[in-house]
């Protein structure tokens, strides 16, 4: 999708930008929590926006690489924007499934998996600040990339399964963030006890 982009003046953070606009519109249609013929195409509507919004998230950074844009305001813009982008999700879907079997609780169930995303960008951009950029992701394990599990939540909620997505979700959210912020502990003690081993080797 990079391509009609070359040579433009279109920049990787307006693509950005666009990304944002499509999740949060996704999230809105997710919010209406209808169960009629209108409410369910609200819902495959918002998922198919989400989708999108997705494609623009690995878009902006590929346009950003092949373009020579990058720069490190880029990179954080990004980063602000998906979490923006995840977070809102979430809460779009609690508040459309407030009429459902989960019913009120489900409003602070999804506040609970989008403030957990929330506090992952904040370990985030903790951890770049002290380590250096990229040195928060995880990188892919077989082949797959945490942020594809992010696929999910458009395709249950074609499939109809909005609400065993919700409660993965305020489940998973949490657990994912408690592991990653373990995982990252461990790493930034070994980091910093290989500098201190490095500066006594030197004296």
């Amino acid at each position: 999708m990079t391509k009609p982009l070359m040579g433009t003046r279109v920049t990787p953070s307006q693509v950005t930008v666009v990304r944002i606009l499509t999740g949060v519109a996704a999230a809105a249609g997710f919010s209406i929590g209808q169960t009629d013929l209108w409410g369910i195409a609200l819902w495959n509507w918002g998922a198919g926006l989400f989708v999108l919004s997705m494609v623009l998230d690995r878009g902006d950074g590929d346009y950003a690489r092949q373009s020579g844009q990058t720069s490190a305001a880029g990179h954080k813009f990004d980063l602000i924007a998906d979490t923006v982008c995840n977070a809102i999700i979430f809460i779009g879907l609690g508040i459309g499934l407030r009429h459902g079997d989960w019913g009120v609780w489900a409003v602070p169930m999804g506040a609970l998996a989008g403030a957990s995303v929330t506090f992952i960008l904040w370990l985030v951009m903790r951890m770049e600040s002290l380590a250096g950029a990229r040195s928060a992701e995880l990188g892919s394990f077989m082949g797959f990339d945490p942020d594809d599990a992010m696929l999910a939540v458009p395709i249950l909620v074609f499939l109809g399964y909005q609400e065993p997505l919700l409660l993965a979700a305020a489940v998973g959210a949490p657990g994912f963030a408690v592991l990653f912020a373990v995982q990252w502990a461990f790493k930034y003690r070994a980091r910093r006890q290989a500098m201190a081993d490095g500066g006594q080797a030197e004296e």
